[in-house]
């Protein structure tokens, strides 16, 4: 058996019966028919794939960086600074291209992300290879990756938009729990891709081709997307039907200007987008650092190590899948809830963490943490967006929420570019106390505001404020 099939096996299984629980949980009757569910699926499956594989092109450069500094062609600083204004172009990014989304529709964006992700990424392989036989030094090649990555991140930034404004016509509010579920799946089917086939690819055809590899895939995805999805299901030949979330019963127009006036008068928005900072920070924290840790320390032959993007899919999929189910089944379609119970959830990874550094149950710590914080990532950039921010202006709240986020992966990107050791200092695993440490004051922060929106719904735009 191919080893990248014996590593698939897992996911598949967990896929399989995921699905089979899915199917057998009670269902939210919103009196669709089953040709509109159909369609639904043919919709959000080639959208969900490229949003998916979009992470393949985001997250490639974080899964061989370890490899790198071990060439002597990237730096933990440089490093540091790279992902830090990428993801600053990121976050900077929804300012225009939220109100883009909602303005062009979700379908042409996810193309302009798909399309221009691609274009980056060949970039990027073109001067990894310019590097590699000599003719660019290390300085001028991390000059290369800090443009070329904050161009891919602004292309990335179209992403997550784009698949929240073309779901939310599609999904009842009852019905968007699991669809957070869903959005928390993607996202770890994609670093999956990442991680274990950008660290992979490396190994095998060498430090140029996993830039190569997402540039190819993600032009296949943008000919699939264009082909099947559609903005709405009026636009897919069925009817639209009132989604009961913050657009029921608005049918004007509004400027950029009233909508950001709306959204942030409720102080929902307030609390949702600093649990999102701080989840931006945590998500980054143990994803883009425990590979390099591990092997600094000497546990780069650890099951955890070899098996990262594996386990992060998996523990990402157990977490969209908890989040869901229990939004829509036990919390009556609230996300506050959710995010609380996972919030403690890693509040108790970052303890544990701290508490394991430098023994094998380091990694089972911040797999829990990944586990927790994809569902906080879905239950509220994937799901509360569509809520509080409705169908119409989907794209722009979805954007503030989003760019939250990503001022948080900045910020631990500057932070730990230049606090954590480097040379021989780092082979002491007590030298790296300071990053789970770092962690725990937005765990703590985090689970202190996700408490305090526990009974928050939305307002259909009719009603009074």
């Amino acid at each position: 058996m191919p080893v990248w099939l014996e590593k698939m096996l897992p996911i598949l299984g967990l896929l399989v019966a995921v699905g089979i629980v899915v199917a057998r949980l009670p269902k939210v009757d919103i009196g669709h028919s089953e040709a509109f569910k159909r369609r639904r699926v043919m919709n959000w499956v080639p959208l969900g794939l490229t949003y998916a594989f979009l992470y393949f092109g985001r997250y490639n450069l974080s899964a061989i960086v370890d490899l790198l500094e071990k060439d002597g062609l990237l730096t933990k600083a440089q490093f540091g600074d790279i992902d830090g204004v990428g993801a600053a172009t990121y976050g900077i990014a929804f300012l225009i291209n939220g109100p883009l989304t909602d303005r062009w529709g979700g379908r042409t964006t996810i193309l302009i992300a798909a399309v221009g992700s691609a274009v980056m990424n060949a970039g990027m392989a073109l001067a990894m290879a310019a590097a590699t036989d000599g003719r660019l030094d290390a300085a001028g090649l991390a000059t290369a990756l800090l443009g070329l990555n904050a161009a891919n991140m602004y292309f990335q930034s179209f992403g997550a938009v784009s698949i929240v404004k073309v779901n939310a016509p599609w999904f009842h509010v009852r019905e968007r729990g699991v669809l957070g579920g869903l959005f928390g799946i993607l996202i770890s089917l994609g670093l999956y891709f990442s991680y274990d086939w950008s660290l992979a690819i490396a190994r095998g055809m060498g430090i140029v081709a996993p830039f190569w590899a997402p540039a190819v895939v993600l032009s296949a995805c943008a000919v699939m997307a264009g082909l099947l999805v559609r903005d709405t299901p009026g636009a897919a030949g069925h009817p639209d039907f009132d989604t009961g979330d913050a657009s029921s019963g608005d049918t004007s127009r509004l400027s950029l200007g009233d909508v950001l006036r709306r959204m942030f008068s409720q102080r929902v928005i307030w609390i949702i987008v600093a649990i999102e900072f701080c989840s931006g920070f945590l998500r980054q924290a143990v994803m883009k650092w425990y590979r390099p840790f591990a092997r600094a320390v000497g546990e780069n032959e650890a099951f955890v190590y070899e098996n990262w993007g594996m386990l992060l899919c998996i523990a990402g999929i157990l977490g969209g899948v908890f989040a869901g189910f229990i939004s829509d089944h036990v919390f009556q379609s609230r996300r506050g809830p959710v995010a609380s119970v996972l919030y403690g959830g890693l509040l108790v990874g970052a303890v544990g963490a701290w508490a394991t550094l430098g023994s094998p149950a380091l990694g089972w710590s911040v797999i829990l943490m990944s586990l927790c914080v994809i569902g906080v990532h879905g239950m509220l950039s994937g799901t509360a967006s569509m809520d509080f921010g409705g169908s119409k202006n989907a794209g722009v709240v979805t954007g503030i929420i989003d760019g939250f986020v990503y001022l948080g992966t900045a910020t631990q990107a500057f932070l730990y570019g230049r606090i954590l050791p480097t040379g021989d200092a780092a082979k002491d695993p007590a030298a790296w106390s300071r990053w789970p440490l770092a962690m725990l004051p937005f765990a703590v922060v985090g689970l202190a505001l996700a408490l305090t929106v526990w009974n928050a719904r939305p307002k259909k735009a009719g009603a009074a404020h």
